[in-house]
């Protein structure tokens, strides 16, 4: 589908911004990438054939690292090295997250890695900008939604790695502060006979709502199992499970009554002028369906221009977008700069996977 380089036709290297990413493709978090680039391509494509930024067309240099930390940093260390990439785009996970930041040609280039997909709880040093919310502000959001439903029983599935232990820790903390009963555990990770033993005594105990702290492998090996005991208990996952590989793992009937905290609004409403543009601009340039990974790519990519536009002469756009105080308006839709958090967009939406298919916001 994807070709590893996107750009407008050959021109002068010093007439190029050129933009830089390493990110699954192929891998177990494929579907996610693949979105994510069509978006950003979309918008790259809509201001080249504009005239680019000032004069200067978006050359966007796209390497698969198939979701494997070694092949990020060597394909980051490339892009720098070899393709004089002047802004790097962020892939999906920690691991990749980290791999890069260790990466010695990265740490010599003085860039800050922009806009990686990351969901678990972990603080970044300042050579990190997040354009997407906290996994703690989603998973605050998915509270708040369940306690306005005066839901007070919780469960909750947990596939055990460090990363996941973090916000496991994260989420028992805060039943405590909201007075919610933790009803049962499941541990993904666990046998498979332990995990159905589990699974079935977590279903009698009848808990509003399971949060499901997991990739989506292990989000869709619990589905499969728990809705053998509880076809009708809420399940909550976050924004980058991957809803079409889910659906191959658990089966479809088995994503009903399952939720997902969103970090953009409805890629598919027509409420403001930046969902408009989206849209118009993937039936423009893609082939594709939109998709809330799709969004989050075009308003990360316009950010990124928006962030170029007013950067000083010389000056690093990124690294602007951090330090420097400002409200960026996207159309309709506003991201702010040097809050403190080195996180730009505080949005966090629901999504219920409704019957027969597809995300109902």
């Amino acid at each position: 589908m994807f070709s590893g380089i996107f750009s407008a036709p050959a021109l002068a290297q010093g007439n190029m911004i050129i933009v830089g990413q390493a990110i699954d493709l192929s891998g177990p978090n494929g579907s996610i990438g693949r979105d994510y680039v069509a978006g950003i391509t979309t918008y790259f494509d809509s201001i080249n054939v504009t005239g680019g930024v000032g004069g200067r067309r978006i050359k966007y240099l796209v390497r698969d690292d198939q979701g494997v930390p070694a092949q990020s940093a060597q394909a980051v260390t490339e892009l720098i090295e070899k393709d004089k990439a002047e802004y790097l785009l962020g892939g999906i996970g920690a691991a990749v997250t980290d791999a890069v930041l260790a990466a010695p040609k990265f740490a010599q280039s003085g860039q800050t890695l922009f806009a990686p997909l990351v969901a678990s709880v972990k603080n970044y040093n300042s050579r990190v900008l997040f354009w997407r919310p906290s996994p703690e502000q989603e998973m605050q959001y998915i509270f708040s939604y369940f306690d306005k439903l005066g839901i007070k029983s919780v469960g909750i599935a947990v596939q055990e790695s460090a990363l996941n232990q973090d916000m496991y820790q994260y989420v028992v903390a805060e039943l405590r502060k909201r007075n919610m009963l933790m009803s049962g555990i499941v541990h993904i990770s666990g046998t498979a006979a332990d995990m159905a033993r589990e699974s079935a005594v977590l279903a009698k105990t009848n808990p509003g709502i399971v949060i499901a702290i997991s990739d989506t492998l292990g989000t869709g090996i619990f589905l499969k199992e728990f809705r053998k005991y509880a076809p009708r208990t809420f399940v909550a996952g976050m924004s980058l499970i991957n809803l079409d590989r889910l659906a191959e793992v658990a089966g479809p009937t088995a994503l009903e009554w399952t939720v997902f905290s969103q970090v953009v609004p409805n890629p598919l409403s027509k409420k403001s002028p930046i969902q408009m543009d989206h849209s118009n601009m993937m039936k423009k340039f893609r082939d594709e369906d939109l998709s809330s990974l799709t969004f989050e790519g075009f308003m990360v990519a316009k950010t990124l221009v928006k962030g170029i536009q007013m950067a000083k002469p010389g000056r690093d756009a990124v690294q602007s977008l951090a330090v420097q105080k400002s409200i960026i308006d996207l159309g309709g839709i506003t991201v702010t700069t040097s809050d403190g958090t080195h996180r730009m967009s505080s949005f966090v939406d629901m999504a219920l996977f409704r019957k027969g298919g597809g995300l109902l916001f």
